[in-house]
Formats: C-alpha cells, sequence, structure tokens
C-alpha cells in the first residue's frame, strides 16, 4: 500500500472515529468535563496508533502507544487551559503528531533519524494544524441537534489527511 494510499485510508478511519465522538459529545455527554476529554483523547489515538501499528505489522504496540499519546495530550490540554485557554489545543495537536512520528519510526524499527523525524513530525503537526484550526468552527454554533455529521466527516477527513500524509509518504531517494 502506497504513503497516499494509507494516508487517505488512515484519514477516513480517524474521521469516522472523530465523527462518532463528536455525535456522542452532542447527544449524551451533558457536560463537558476533563474525564471525557481524557477518554475521548485516549479512543481517538488508541484507534490511530492502531491503525499505524497495523500498518507496521505490530498492532498491538500501536494501539498501546497510540492510547498513550491521546492520554497525554488530553491531560496537556487540561492541565495547560486554565493558564493558556483553550488554544493550547493546537500545540497538544502539534506535540500528539511529533509523537506519532516517533511511534512510527519505532513500529517500523528503523534506525531513527532524530531530525527527519522531529521534521516529518513537525510538518505533519504545522499542516494538520493548520488544517484543524481550518475545521474547528463545526461546534459552533454549538447546536448538536442541527449538525451535519456527514459535514464533520468531511472536515475530520481534511484536518488528518495532511497529517498521515506527511508521516506515511515516504521521501524519495537523492
Amino acid at each position: 500500500m502506497t504513503g497516499l494510499i494509507a494516508s487517505l485510508i488512515g484519514s477516513l478511519a480517524i474521521a469516522t472515529v472523530g465523527t462518532l465522538g463528536d455525535f456522542i459529545w452532542a447527544t449524551w455527554i451533558p457536560q463537558h468535563r476533563p474525564v471525557y476529554g481524557l477518554a475521548h483523547g485516549t479512543i481517538l489515538f488508541l484507534c490511530t496508533g492502531l491503525f499505524l501499528g497495523t500498518l507496521a505489522h505490530r498492532p498491538m504496540l500501536g494501539a498501546i502507544a497510540g492510547a498513550l499519546i491521546g492520554s497525554l495530550g488530553a491531560a496537556g490540554f487540561y492541565l495547560l487551559a486554565p493558564f493558556a485557554g483553550v488554544s493550547i489545543m493546537f500545540a497538544a495537536w502539534a506535540a500528539i503528531w511529533i509523537a506519532l512520528a516517533v511511534l512510527i519510526g519505532y513500529l517500523n524499527q528503523r534506525q531513527v533519524d532524530t531530525r527527519a523525524v522531529f521534521a516529518r513530525g513537525a510538518i505533519a503537526a504545522a499542516a494538520s494544524g493548520l488544517a484543524f484550526y481550518a475545521i474547528s468552527g463545526i461546534w459552533f454554533p454549538f447546536d448538536p441537534r442541527g449538525w451535519d455529521y456527514l459535514v464533520h466527516f468531511g472536515a475530520w477527513t481534511l484536518a488528518y489527511l495532511p497529517g498521515f500524509a506527511a508521516l506515511l509518504i515516504a521521501r524519495r531517494s537523492a
């Protein structure tokens, strides 16, 4: 499977999980509490890690590491948001993509070039961060009964695609 196809499949799969998360938040969670956000981040990136681990033929390790990355990202957000505001979500998002770059290198058991890993992670963080910022209005105005979840699915797909592409599309050798 090429990196582009894997990026598209990963984006669609994780967009499905993200859209389901939006539906659950809007339908069954009456009040935002950090425990729900921690669970959401853990589950979302457990699925992301499972996907990346499956590509590397190490699904369980990918899932466990993804869950850890997601829970640490969510915990970081909740710890820093009182001081920095909700915009700290973008920093947490960036840190998660850098951690996913490290995870991919580890899962593939490559000799890890630290600069290359952080470069890919930084590109993934910046590109998906800009996409995430662009779609971040999908929750406003807050009217869950009026939301079009197909729009949410498309938005999440667009938010994840640049990150997966930066991490999964192979660089051509010079």
